[in-house]
């Protein structure tokens, strides 16, 4: 039964599944942190909400691939890809407190892509950063 879970396509699927599973967790943790509703925004056209959402998969996604990489058992990567997580889920907060002049969820919600983009950014450039120090 050992080389049933050693075969790379079960490894693969097993760490698709777990990572698709995550990204709905934590993308409805982002749900309730921001002041709207991501998904009727996206309906409705809102630019901005959809590339702060897109940062957001991305950046979860590439925690967890450098994760993947790194790591060979599915335990030790879902602790890097939930501590990854943790720390993009500060970064939001710090973006949102580093801007004092104005509320980030206000701007995006209000379709500011300027914003928008912004935060997809950040989601993105600390995934990396975060990606980079997984072992």
């Amino acid at each position: 039964m050992d080389q049933f879970w050693e075969n790379e396509y079960v490894k693969t699927a097993g760490d698709y599944s777990v990572v698709i599973l995550s990204l709905v967790v934590f993308l409805a943790i982002f749900e309730l942190v921001t002041k709207y509703n991501n998904w009727d925004e996206i309906k409705n056209g809102n630019l901005a909400v959809a590339m702060a959402t897109g940062g957001k998969i991305f950046g979860i996604a590439n925690v967890f691939s450098h994760s993947i990489m790194r790591n060979d058992s599915l335990l030790t990567m879902i602790i890097w890809g939930v501590y990854g997580f943790v720390l993009l889920l500060i970064g939001y907060f710090i973006f949102e407190f580093l801007t004092p002049k104005f509320r980030i969820d206000d701007e995006i919600k209000n379709d500011n892509r300027a914003v928008g983009f912004i935060s997809m950014i950040i989601s993105i450039g600390l995934s990396f950063v975060i990606g980079a120090g997984i072992s």
